[in-house]
């Protein structure tokens, strides 16, 4: 028996079918394929996640990475310098959604499947740890990396200033306006992965997830994924004097740049504010619009 007779044929697509195999999802298939794809994240073996986590935490770093670099003396102002950014910082969920790994952010959406009483309040929360517990370790790992590659020498040790004073900006905010700054951000962070989910190529991949990262960065808004590697670095910046006085910045400014600075006075607000933005506003609204039942 030939290898060929043991394939079978493939069947015919219609024009008309393969049409619409084509066309995005509309919005309440996109909530029941974020509840499926929620239950499978929740059921995910620890291993798995947590490697996939670690991806995601080194993908987002690599997105900040390239917004520190492009951002540095851009010129025509500031804000298609931070548009311009925002476009560079996109690579970081392009690469989570495209080439597929697991981003606490993202995955506050799983709160779909949990309100529909398909994942357990204990799965969840496991999920959220895990998931955050990798991606801060990747994050952290990628800023070390670039560290030790001396990246930030890049422009005479402009990138280094530009580093440092990202992070010492991080580490001033207020606690209100942190949570805000997170709730704001995440909200859009999971639009970009909802309409992704609605995509069927890479290409509208890209393009559904390149606008609302674009526009969450350009208006300064917090993401904790990303403040895993923004903070580090500036951490470990703070103590090279080229960096340091390349950014302009004095000592008192940079008082406030310590480890109780990144985890308490930035990292807690951010995340709080980040479940709230993607969990409840587009999670649970979503869900309520879509999935919840209706009394017939």
């Amino acid at each position: 028996m030939s290898t060929t007779e043991l394939v079978p044929a493939p069947k015919a697509i219609a024009p008309e079918e393969s049409g619409r195999a084509l066309d995005a999802l509309l919005p309440p298939d996109i909530a029941r394929a974020c509840e499926t794809v929620g239950v499978r994240k929740a059921g995910m073996d620890i291993v798995s996640m947590l490697v996939l986590a670690g991806l995601a935490g080194a993908f987002i770093a690599l997105g900040a990475m390239l917004f520190t670099v492009t951002i540095t003396e851009a010129g025509g102002g500031l804000g298609p310098s931070r548009l311009l950014g925002g476009v560079a910082f996109s690579l970081g969920l392009i690469l989570v959604i495209v080439a597929g790994a697991e981003l606490f952010t993202g995955n506050t959406l799983v709160v779909m499947a949990w309100a529909s009483r398909k994942v357990s309040t204990a799965l969840l929360l496991r999920g959220w740890g895990i998931v955050y517990i990798g991606n801060f370790a990747g994050a952290a790992l990628t800023a070390l990396l670039v560290f030790v590659a001396r990246n930030w020498e890049l422009g005479n040790g402009a990138v280094g200033g530009t580093a440092l004073r990202i992070a010492a900006t991080k580490v001033q905010l207020g606690a209100l306006e942190a949570i805000a700054l997170g709730v704001l951000c995440n909200v859009l962070v999971t639009l970009a992965v909802w309409l992704a989910l609605s995509a069927r190529s890479v290409p509208g991949k890209v393009v559904a997830i390149v606008f609302p990262i674009t526009a969450f960065v350009a208006a300064g808004f917090e993401h904790s994924i990303a403040n895993m590697y923004f903070i580090p670095m500036g951490l470990l910046l703070k103590e090279e004097e080229s960096a340091v006085r390349a950014s302009g910045l004095s000592t008192a400014d940079l008082s406030a740049l310590d480890w109780s600075g990144f985890l308490v006075d930035n990292l807690l607000p951010v995340t709080i504010g980040n479940v709230i933005g993607g969990a409840v506003l587009v999670g649970v609204v979503y869900w309520f619009v879509y999935l919840r039942p209706h009394e017939g």
